[in-house]
């Protein structure tokens, strides 16, 4: 989709013009738009206040009968700059998060309820300066909270 060119350009004129790229979640969707209709959720990346067109990325993070599962997420461009949709790739049993990666340092951590529903959105950042910056999410982090869900949810049943 992108030239690696293409890619590093656009982040090297994001880092100057004060900022990286924000990453933000829809949930639920509009079912009337076509280029939308089927998908999970949507993902939409800004530059300040302005849609971008940017890489995003992720995966599906999970805990399946007891065994941890990780599946590579595949977004699609919807008719909306800077809007990807998501369509649900990952099993419907287990406990699951989403880690949603846009290029540039924004992370979405989108946890799962036992509904298999949006249960919770966060992206991690800090503030400087008046700007709110996005912060680094670790794997490690992802996976102890999807143990202690996992831990939570076989104790209720």
């Amino acid at each position: 989709m992108f030239t690696s060119l293409h890619t590093v350009a656009l982040t090297a004129l994001l880092a100057v013009s004060a900022g990286p790229p924000w990453i933000s979640i829809e949930y639920p969707i509009n079912p009337h738009d076509q280029s939308m209709r089927g998908a999970f959720l949507l993902v939409h990346v800004f530059h300040h206040s302005e849609p971008i067109v940017f890489p995003v990325a992720g995966t599906a993070e999970g805990i399946v009968n007891g065994e941890r599962r990780t599946i590579k997420l595949e977004f699609s461009e919807t008719s909306r700059t800077g809007v990807y949709a998501l369509r649900r790739q990952w099993a419907t049993d287990g406990v699951w998060t989403l880690v949603i990666r846009g290029e540039g340092g924004a992370t979405a951590v989108v946890e799962l309820g036992a509904d298999g529903a949006v249960a919770s959105v966060k992206v991690p950042s800090r503030q400087d300066r008046g700007w709110t910056i996005p912060t680094d999410v670790s794997m490690d982090d992802i996976d102890k909270a999807l143990q202690a869900r996992a831990s939570a949810l076989a104790r209720r049943d």
